[in-house]
């Protein structure tokens, strides 16, 4: 409602490898929350251009995880549907009997299983989780392994509404609450600009004017408070409509046409800055005890099964360090 998408297409593939390239010489991961269907599918297509042209060096066969059951059900029906879900572009590349959103080292994880050995493997990779602004499903436990990691990159690459988790990081937040915890934000955030799926500004005005009969009235509902009231300006002083940008809880009767109730704005509460998650350091260092007692009640164990233990806890030490 209150920007214009550019008119020429951003070369989102060199932004993509650019970012690949520079997380995995460090040795990250790249953590990409984003919307199941066509979001995705959208990525996927990048991807597998980036790896046919080899743009990312030295890590060639990088993997690629889809860990989401919806996008990964997305994915199958576009590949189902080609017709109806590929422009001519992506249809150049079918009739070359190439898949456009598959590619060597794509992994689509769907049980929970799946998703948690994901975060098990060194490998750097590319993981793809919806939701697309952080606020629900598997992609909150990818940030929780991976947001504290200075050689990893979370990249956004769709819109983060107002007070969501995935718009506090877009922000600079320092530090985020996962499952109760609180977790330091030390990844590289970036997002590639200008990947919308929705119209702009002059996409909207263009719809709305293809009405036969002019709407009596047009609700603007679906943004952030400066914008609903700018677009309802626009559309009331430039286009004539009678335009209205109520704020959450107005109610309107339709049949009507009458103004029930008008609800006044709310201002959002910032979280407070979460807590250090004492409860859950306490079973860890508990834990840390009790192998200690281990140990000590040990020094009278074969030296086999000694070695066997010390080769065991410095397993987990490289693991977790």
């Amino acid at each position: 409602g209150d920007r214009l998408h550019e008119t020429d297409r951003p070369d989102y593939i060199s932004g993509l490898a650019e970012v690949l390239q520079k997380t995995f010489d460090r040795g990250g991961n790249v953590v990409i929350p984003s919307f199941a269907v066509g979001r995705t599918q959208e990525i996927l297509y990048f991807l597998r251009k980036i790896k046919e042209d080899r743009l990312v060096k030295n890590h060639g066969n990088f993997p690629v995880y889809v860990d989401s059951p919806l996008a990964v059900e997305a994915t199958e029906i576009f590949e189902k549907n080609i017709y109806d879900c590929f422009d001519e572009e992506a249809m150049e590349l079918v009739r070359k009997g190439i898949n456009p959103i598959s590619f060597p080292g794509l992994r689509l994880s769907i049980t929970s299983d799946e998703s948690k050995a994901i975060n098990f493997d060194d490998t750097p990779k590319v993981i793809i989780s919806a939701s697309g602004m952080c606020e629900a499903g598997r992609i909150k436990h990818h940030l929780k392994h991976n947001l504290w990691r200075e050689e990893c990159t979370v990249l956004f690459v769709g819109y983060q509404s107002v007070g969501t988790l995935g718009r506090n990081i877009l922000e600079g937040a320092q530090e985020v609450k996962l499952f109760g915890e609180a977790v330091d934000v030390r990844a590289e955030i970036r997002a590639l600009q200008g990947m919308s799926g929705h119209a702009d500004k002059n996409g909207l005005i263009a719809w709305l004017n293809c009405f036969e009969k002019k709407p009596e009235r047009v609700f603007i509902v679906h943004g952030e408070d400066t914008v609903c009231t700018s677009f309802a300006e626009c559309l009331r002083h430039e286009y004539g409509y009678h335009t209205y940008a109520p704020f959450s809880g107005t109610r309107f009767d339709l049949l009507h046409n009458l103004l029930e109730y008008e609800a006044a704005p709310i201002a959002r509460e910032k979280k407070a800055k979460a807590a250090v998650a004492n409860s859950v350091y306490a079973r860890l260092e508990a834990a840390g005890q009790r192998l200690l007692a281990v140990i000590r009640n040990g020094k009278g164990m074969a030296n086999k099964d000694m070695a066997k233990l010390a080769d065991q806890i410095n397993a987990l030490c490289d693991k977790w360090q």
